[in-house]
């Protein structure tokens, strides 16, 4: 069934402010998926903030026009759907992650910080860690000198303790 010109207007709309508001978009060919795979991608999609639109080429080069980005995805093979992420490396994680399983689902390119990336740019930020696992390594890090500098006192602490437990056996 064809779309009216208010869903149409909906959809570029709705397209546009995720463009806007998005770091980070991934643009998918989905060609040939079974409803059991795009069902999987949308909850993992769901679980990671990312939010998973498939429209036609038209309306995402309008919507991407809107937004203020140059991209054209009438130059893209196959049929095309973007995920929008909330940070620069949760879009392409899903994708890729799911892409690995399933042969259909194929990165085309993707957007990050409003400039158009390839395919080969996508995967390697899908190789990123995530934010929160980011911050928590450099956590870790900012940690690790207090850790050592506690561990060498308690290790002066507990050698003092024992030369005074020797010296104290010695004199009984």
């Amino acid at each position: 069934m064809a779309k009216t010109k208010a869903q149409k207007s909906t959809d570029l709309q709705r397209l546009t402010n995720a463009f806007k508001a998005s770091k980070a978009a991934v643009f998918v060919d989905y060609k040939g998926i079974t409803v059991k795979n795009v069902n999987r991608l949308r909850r993992n999609a769901e679980k990671a903030n990312v939010e998973y639109m498939v429209a036609k080429k038209t309306l995402i080069t309008l919507a991407a026009r809107a937004a203020g980005l140059e991209i054209d995805a009438k130059k893209m093979d196959g049929n095309i759907a973007v995920a929008f992420g909330s940070d620069e490396v949760g879009a392409a994680n899903v994708i890729a992650t799911l892409g690995k399983e399933v042969e259909q689902i194929k990165i085309v390119g993707g957007t990050l910080e409003g400039k158009f990336i390839d395919a080969n740019q996508v995967k390697a930020l899908a190789a990123l860690p995530s934010k929160q696992e980011l911050l928590a390594q450099l956590a870790r890090v900012l940690n690790a000198p207090r850790v050592g500098l506690v561990t060498t006192l308690s290790g002066i602490t507990r050698g003092f303790v024992t030369a005074l437990s020797q010296v104290q056996q010695k004199k009984a």
